[in-house]
């Protein structure tokens, strides 16, 4: 199976939180999985760590690359039409990380590693 982390999954493998579904540590966890983690995040991470709003995530904001490559995952750069799929996605949710993170999931044949229930409406395969 190939998982790509949404960045709130990515952040509680890494704390090893409870938050992390069960199911999802699973399945991260198979040597047989592809796990990918999106330039989405590391801007997401960075972003929100900077303003406050993840202080969680210190160590993956100051080294994002480094724990992404610690911990054997796959990285995904946005495309153009990873932007325009996202861009042009009707619906009421408005996250641009969000939408990003779905449209790649949708392109890329990837099943999507989240609790946001809310994904299920854009036609994501996701899992938690």
């Amino acid at each position: 199976m190939k998982l790509l982390l949404d960045t709130h999954a990515l952040i509680w493998w890494l704390n090893g939180s409870p938050k992390l579904g069960e199911q999802a540590r699973l399945e991260i966890e198979r040597s047989e999985n592809e796990v990918w983690i999106s330039a989405v995040s590391a801007f997401e991470v960075t972003t929100k760590h900077r303003l406050g709003k993840l202080p969680e995530a210190a160590k993956l904001a100051q080294d994002f690359d480094g724990e992404r490559l610690r911990e054997g995952f796959l990285s995904l750069d946005i495309t153009i039409g990873h932007a325009t799929v996202a861009g042009a996605m009707r619906g009421a949710h408005r996250d641009p990380f969000d939408r990003l993170l779905i449209a790649q999931a949708l392109i890329e044949g990837l099943v999507l590693v989240s609790n946001e229930t809310v994904f299920d409406a854009f036609g994501v395969q996701r899992l938690w």
